[in-house]
């Protein structure tokens, strides 16, 4: 049985600046730290020794990694594929800027590619090919426990890249998600099927965190 735990990073300074994240490279907050060590604390309940862990190689992750780390003894991996959306020139400035300009994509028709109207951002289908290729070189480590450290819109491509989706089918895909969850994957030894055993979940977040 091979299980992988996904974990979106815990809050950061950019949202409570209420500017916009994706490549603006904030850092967690203090509250951010307390979740993080949560996250750790129930990660080495679930975790055996010898497992792997990839980050992001952003602040807010590495942080994030950093405490996981610590705590199970582990190395991590820093990994630019598992980046959040970058939002381009709109990156670190208020969300209300953003969302002046942002150009929503169509109901039908081409979405990976769509254009948001935000110069120098990423569509979907850059995301989407960068986050396949860190899949990819994640499960080559053939290891059975594997800690990814990431964001929250990219949590849906290593969630379509883990069940094989093909990346033109990304288009209308999303996984809800919110800052420290957990999310757990398996894949069994007998079929192969890979399933996602639970999403998000924030049991382990302190009270009022």
């Amino acid at each position: 049985m091979r299980t992988l735990y996904v974990v979106t990073h815990p809050e950061a300074t950019h949202h409570v600046d209420r500017v916009v994240g994706g490549q603006f490279d904030s850092e967690l907050t203090p509250r951010g730290h307390r979740q993080a060590s949560a996250i750790a604390n129930r990660l080495a309940e679930l975790v055996p020794p010898g497992a792997d862990l990839f980050t992001s190689d952003l602040k807010r992750t590495t942080q994030t990694a950093e405490a996981i780390a610590l705590k199970l003894g582990l190395t991590p991996v820093l990994m630019t594929d598992l980046r959040e959306k970058s939002y381009g020139l709109a990156g670190g400035k208020p969300q209300q800027w953003l969302n002046d300009r942002f150009v929503f994509p169509p109901a039908s028709g081409e979405r990976l590619h769509h254009n948001e109207g935000i110069e120098g951002a990423e569509t979907r289908a850059a995301l989407a090919h960068r986050a396949y290729r860190a899949v990819d070189q994640i499960l080559a480590r053939n290891s059975p426990h594997q800690v990814i450290v990431t964001h929250g819109t990219a949590l849906t491509f290593v969630l379509c890249a883990w069940l094989r989706f093909p990346v033109d089918s990304t288009g209308y895909a999303s996984f809800r998600s919110t800052s420290g969850g957990i999310t757990t994957l398996q894949e069994d030894d007998r079929y192969h099927y890979r399933t996602i055993e639970s999403l998000n979940n924030t049991t382990h977040l302190p009270p009022g965190d």
